[in-house]
């Protein structure tokens, strides 16, 4: 009996089976596969589909190898060159003629260019480290000229001094911006930096810090090399704060050093040029961390180092520099709202300016009338900070007003009616407030209602310590009509809240002082006046609400 299956069935079952290899293929990803015909795929064995393995940590490993070999190795040998290269030049080889030494230096900082430019097509990264290593290495071959010699190659103590190390910084300075490298560009701003710490002098302090941030202006302004704002922000106060201190560094004694003003107003300077800088790059009209750390650092180093210096040698001019700071400052301020409508930085520059109007009133004013300046200054700060749309002065600047009131009650004892003038000063704010309020873009009515509870409570303080005890309570319940009266005029419920609050105060006052404390006639005479006008509030509020309910209504409050 013939047992062997039908060529028919025998050619499905290897096209069945050809199809189940196929889909093994298919689910195991080896989708390129060519397709075979059925007779043959039967012939051929599965083949065993790997999927795609990770990096082995070999490969990993030899990556790394080569990141520091080629990278790191390079930085760092060219980094200790260049440090070997200046010890050797510090040194005072008393045995040769003092221009050998230099001369020798500048021909090892002109080897090193020679071999960056000839490498740059075939060690390209070794070649950029040495540009800069060569740079670094003339560099001190021109300080070496003036310094660490016995004696040295020319004196130190001539302005030529000055001109050789500045000649040689910039020139770092326009390689970089020749050869559009901007860590080459950084390079000459921090010799820059050091010729000024070199030199120690008030020239050359000057000097290096306009050319600090008017090389950090124009680089950012021409090649958009954002990365120096930072730099340039911090280097100058550096060296002011080094040179203010009469030139530690040098090893001379630490102490203030006082010119007639003429640091402070450079340092003013250095700190505008540097915010132009920040004002001149590309990306000015949004907001960014940039920005935002630039403008703060700004402030805080460039006002910083300006108050310690004047606070500490220029007692004499104190209220007029720092006069000269606030117009500098606000100034800085508006121009970065009307180029940016940027509000961080127009917020740290424009507080960082009230701050040194408020030095220059408290040294210009004296006795209790300070505060009065203060205070009128707080209105000021509220009008500029609605035109800025600034929520965050407004808020700080409520704080400030708070701790003015708060001053004045620990620190004056007599009142003199200055008080008052905080309470007028706080309605006043208020009013500007409700007045501009779209302008200011306040979601609501925070900093109006803190203004006017800040009147609340100083009116009634200032009264207090203004009349006689016995009147009190008739100086309060007129205070309360003028709340009324302001309701009338402004249409605002506040105030009338404002005096109901206030006639409550005065009953309890009364429940309290008036039954123990005030004569017969005066005790008689403060409860018959309150009580009369509490009734004829109650009356009015009652005709108020029969009108309501009869279908008039009272104007609408504002």
């Amino acid at each position: 009996m013939n047992t062997d299956p039908d060529p028919g069935e025998r050619l499905l079952q290897e096209r069945l089976e050809a199809i189940e290899r196929r889909l093994a293929a298919l689910e195991a990803g080896s989708l390129n596969r060519p397709v075979i015909p059925a007779a043959a795929a039967a012939a051929v064995p599965p083949v065993a589909v790997r999927p795609s393995q990770p990096q082995s940590s070999a490969s990993i490993g030899e990556e790394l190898e080569f990141e520091v070999g080629q990278n790191w190795f390079a930085l760092v040998g060219i980094v200790a060159v260049v440090a070997g290269l200046g010890f050797m030049l510090a040194q005072p080889w008393s045995g040769l003629p003092q221009w050998v030494p230099p001369a020798g230096g500048a021909a090892a900082g002109v080897l090193l260019l020679v071999l960056a430019s000839r490498w740059r097509g075939t060690y390209e990264l070794v070649a950029r480290f040495f540009w800069g290593g060569g740079l670094a290495v003339i560099y001190f071959s021109v300080v070496r000229l003036f310094f660490f010699g016995q004696p040295s190659a020319l004196p130190a103590d001539t302005a030529w001094s000055g001109v050789g190390l500045f000649a040689a910084a910039m020139s770092v300075v326009a390689v970089g911006y020749h050869r559009n490298s901007i860590w080459l560009a950084g390079l000459g701003l921090f010799a820059v930096a050091a010729s000024s710490l070199i030199l120690g002098g008030s020239g050359a302090t000057w000097t290096g810090l306009l050319l600090m941030a008017g090389l950090v202006a124009l680089l950012v302004a021409r090649r958009n090399w954002d990365a120096l704002l930072v730099p340039g922000t911090v280097l100058g106060p550096l060296v002011y704060a080094m040179w203010m201190l009469n030139a530690p560094q040098l090893g001379r004694a630490p102490r203030l050093v006082a010119d007639g003003g003429a640091g402070p107003v450079v340092l003013l300077v250095h700190v505008g040029i540097i915010a132009a800088g920040y004002m001149l790059r590309r990306g000015v009209k949004t907001e960014g961390p940039l920005l935002g750390v630039g403008s703060a650092l700004n402030c805080a180093l460039g006002y910083g180092v300006f108050l310690l210096h004047t606070v500490g040698a220029y007692r004499g001019a104190l209220a007029e520099l720092h006069a000269a700071g606030f117009a500098v400052f606000l100034g800085i301020a508006i121009a970065f709202w009307l180029r940016a409508q940027s509000r961080v930085a127009t917020f740290f520059y424009a507080m960082t300016g009230y701050m040194a109007l408020s030095i220059a009133i408290l040294k210009a004013v004296n006795g209790a009338e300070v505060f009065v300046w203060l205070s009128v200054q707080s209105v000021v700060v509220v009008a500029t900070a609605i035109w800025f749309r600034s929520r965050f002065i407004i808020v700080a600047n409520f704080l400030i007003y708070v701790l003015i009131v708060l001053g004045y009650m620990v620190a004056v004892k007599a009142e003199s009616g200055i008080s008052l003038g905080f309470g007028l000063v706080a309605l006043a704010s208020a009013r500007i407030l409700n007045w501009q309020q779209q302008r200011l873009e306040l979601k609501t009515e925070l900093m109006r209602n803190a203004y006017l509870a800040s009147a609340f409570v100083v009116f009634p303080y200032a009264l207090y310590h203004l009349v006689e005890g016995k009147l009190v309570a008739l100086a309060w319940v007129g205070l309360a009509l003028f709340y009324y009266l302001a309701n009338l005029i402004v249409r605002s419920p506040k105030f009338r809240w404002m005096g109901h609050a206030t006639l409550l105060l005065t009953a309890l006052y009364l429940a309290i002082a008036g039954t123990s404390r005030f004569s017969p006639a005066y005790r008689v005479l403060s409860f018959l006046v309150l009580g009369m006008v509490l009734l004829v509030v109650s009356v009015i509020f009652t005709r108020l609400r029969k009108r309501r309910e009869s279908g008039g209504s009272p104007p609408a409050p504002r």
